[in-house]
């Protein structure tokens, strides 16, 4: 099967960790790395690896329409919006790692197939990656959520400059991913930066309040959903629970990254990045319903 060219738009942690990704995938072929600096170190590793580079933003796809057919952006939720409708009229379809809502939310554990119809798919966020598939199990195993909640830590360090200037949009984008995979009316995102020396893993606690708990019933499909995850973050476990606790259900899970880019305490990367590879991979696979160019 040939491999379907991408370009990644972004060459900060994120892009930077996303390019190492796709050169070990079977199915994709990196074109181009693209960001605004020629000396940043993102771009300056990406040329140590002989990928193409570029310092022109979103102008160098528009100047070389024909690169690639498949484009992360690895920049920032502003950024995707003025770049969403470049990329419709070029052609090419979009996988979104920013919380700008422009796409449908893709969960590839939960929804994957159902996104080859859209030409721009977003991954939600790191906590909205994390969390989500325990919303759904929790939706399909009891009767009505009337509330879910959020906490996610991850290190300082791995939050790179457009992860905090879009705390906004993240805790927003998670919480209306909450709803819509979760099925209930109110949620809440909690996002925590750790500062802490030697710095911590990503863990995320899910929250869920329902009228008439069945923790049987969670127990039995949840390790079913964890396995589906595993398949593309080998670094997600359940660490805490099903439990219920003041009338709550209480899951509590950690991600290890696999220490391409930062080490792998940056599983906050790795868990995005990871679900936007697996997104990536199934287009590859199966191509999208939509069309690539139509």
């Amino acid at each position: 099967m040939k491999k379907v060219r991408v370009a990644i738009l972004g060459s900060g942690n994120i892009g930077t960790d996303l390019l190492i990704k796709v050169l070990r995938s079977p199915d994709l072929e990196c074109a181009a790395f693209i960001g605004r600096n020629l000396a940043s170190p993102g771009v300056e590793k990406a040329r140590n690896l002989g990928v193409t580079v570029s310092a022109d933003s979103i102008g160098y796809l528009e100047e070389h329409p024909d690169c690639c057919d498949l484009v992360f952006d690895a920049t920032s939720a502003s950024d995707h919006r003025a770049h969403a409708p470049v990329l419709r009229k070029l052609g090419m379809i979009a996988i979104d790692l920013t919380p700008a809502q422009v796409g449908v939310m893709c969960v590839p554990a939960v929804n994957v197939r159902d996104c080859l119809e859209q030409r721009n798919v977003n991954m939600v966020t790191c906590g909205g990656q994390a969390s989500i598939p325990l919303a759904h199990a929790i939706a399909e195993t009891q009767p009505s959520i009337d509330y879910l909640e959020v906490v996610s830590s991850i290190a300082s360090r791995s939050a790179g400059p457009a992860t905090r200037a879009n705390l906004d949009e993240y805790i927003h984008t998670t919480e209306l991913g909450l709803k819509a995979f979760g099925r209930c009316a109110r949620s809440k995102a909690i996002l925590n930066l750790n500062p802490a020396q030697p710095c911590i893993d990503m863990q995320t606690t899910i929250f869920a309040k329902v009228a008439e708990p069945r923790l049987d019933r969670l127990v039995a499909f949840l390790p079913g959903i964890v396995a589906k995850i595993q398949a593309y973050v080998p670094g997600y476990e359940v660490i805490v629970g099903p439990v219920l606790e003041s009338g709550r259900i209480v899951v509590m899970v950690r991600v290890k990254g696999l220490g391409d880019y930062l080490p792998s305490y940056a599983g906050n990367l790795d868990i995005i990045n990871c679900a936007a590879i697996a997104a990536a991979e199934e287009y590859a696979r199966h191509g999208s319903r939509a069309g690539a160019r139509g």
